[in-house]
């Protein structure tokens, strides 16, 4: 299952390389990402996240919570974006977290099992 991290850094120089250096030292592939730096909260998207959080943690990296996502493969073209979640919303399904991943979009939801019987 694909889950994702909510990590909070501060915004200084080496903080992103910190945790990223932690999870792959760990071997832990990161699907997919966003940062915003001026709030110091970085979303990381990964499969195992007990061995992820076990890793930001030996690094000191505090894992403020985590959320299951949706992963959606799509075409990389112009209205995948809209597409994917005018399905969602048309089924009820409202979109609390997005960004893309390695193959697609990655989506956190309020009801995941709807949101993927709606794509």
């Amino acid at each position: 299952m694909a889950t994702d991290l909510t990590l909070t850094l501060e915004d200084r120089p080496g903080e992103l390389a910190r945790a990223g250096e932690a999870l792959g030292g760990a071997g832990i592939d990161i699907l997919g990402f966003c940062a915003i730096a001026a709030a110091g909260e970085v979303h990381v998207l990964v499969e195992d996240a007990a061995a992820a959080r076990s890793a930001l943690d030996g690094a000191g990296v505090a894992v403020r919570s985590e959320r299951e996502m949706v992963l959606v493969n799509v075409e990389q073209r112009p209205g995948e974006l809209g597409r994917v979640s005018r399905a969602m919303a048309d089924a009820g399904v409202n979109i609390e977290l997005a960004y893309p991943h390695q193959r697609g979009l990655a989506f956190g939801v309020d009801d995941p099992a709807r949101a993927r019987r709606s794509i």
